[in-house]
């Protein structure tokens, strides 16, 4: 596993204060994941959001105004160079179910939140140009994958629950039987709480790495921990996917991130994936 050289941000934050009251640019790290496909993560600056989400906010389930989210969500995808209707936002629920999107599912892509029940699940694939995946985070990571050959690109949301299930080997799976080869696969994990802070129960950590090998650890305090990406990774290398990379940045460490398990009361940034069109 790599991680992802700092020249794969193409787009950064402005810097000072926004002008005529409008927000700062969107903190958006965009990045080419594979030949024709582009991906990005988000971060917590840059929107329209009240605390305690100030301010990119992009669930409303956490929260925050609908109306500041769907600004939010726009501003992103104009980052991104996408059509705000063309995002397409899953309910997250904590399972390996799996889902193949050939158009955004009702106004939950970029109007109203409300998620319909084939939204329900943390895992999505596509092989629809210019539809772009997102996966929401504030400690779980999301998983980006990409086999420009067949395609085919996926996101799951992959925090101790998923990962526990086998969402990102569920991921893996479906797109090869739509076609897809591990083997030509490019993958991404994003920003997540790192090992050193993630402190969980022993019997907890135990029965995770029990089923995701490589991922206990114990944490800077000494105390048991677990180190979801280094299982994420070893399941997609058990998954024959061989191009991994890793956003190293801890969220639970980096201001510039939202973290479920630092705040509390907090919003939601994302990982996004889409076919160049």
């Amino acid at each position: 596993m790599s991680q992802a050289p700092s020249g794969s941000a193409d787009a950064r934050p402005a810097a000072g204060r926004p002008r005529d009251n409008a927000p700062a640019a969107p903190a958006v790290r965009l990045l080419t994941l594979a030949p024709g496909v582009r991906a990005a993560f988000t971060g917590r600056h840059g929107g329209v959001s009240a605390p305690p989400y100030d301010s990119l906010n992009l669930s409303a389930g956490s929260g925050d105004s609908e109306a500041a989210v769907v600004r939010n969500r726009s501003l992103v995808a104009a980052a991104c160079g996408l059509v705000p209707a063309r995002v397409t936002w899953m309910r997250q629920v904590r399972g390996a179910d799996v889902g193949q999107v050939r158009e955004p599912a009702g106004p939950a892509a970029g109007g109203a939140m409300a998620a319909s029940p084939a939204q329900c699940r943390d895992a999505s694939f596509t092989a629809v140009p210019g539809l772009a995946l997102g996966v929401l985070c504030a400690d779980c990571p999301a998983v980006l994958l990409a086999d420009p050959v067949a395609g085919l690109i996926g996101a799951a949301h992959s925090g101790r629950t998923g990962t526990a299930l086998g969402v990102v080997p569920a991921l893996v799976r479906a797109m090869t039987g739509a076609g897809a080869d591990p083997a030509r696969m490019d993958a991404v994990i994003g920003p997540a709480i790192c090992g050193a802070c993630y402190e969980v129960p022993k019997q907890m950590r135990d029965a995770v790495a029990t089923v995701v090998p490589g991922s206990g650890c114990v944490t800077r305090a000494g105390t048991p921990g677990l180190d979801l990406r280094a299982g994420l990774a070893a399941q997609l290398a058990a998954a024959g996917v061989r191009r991994v990379q890793t956003d190293a940045r801890c969220t639970a460490e980096d201001p510039g991130l939202y973290s479920y398990r630092r705040d509390g009361r907090t919003g939601r940034f994302a990982g996004l994936v889409w076919l160049a069109p």
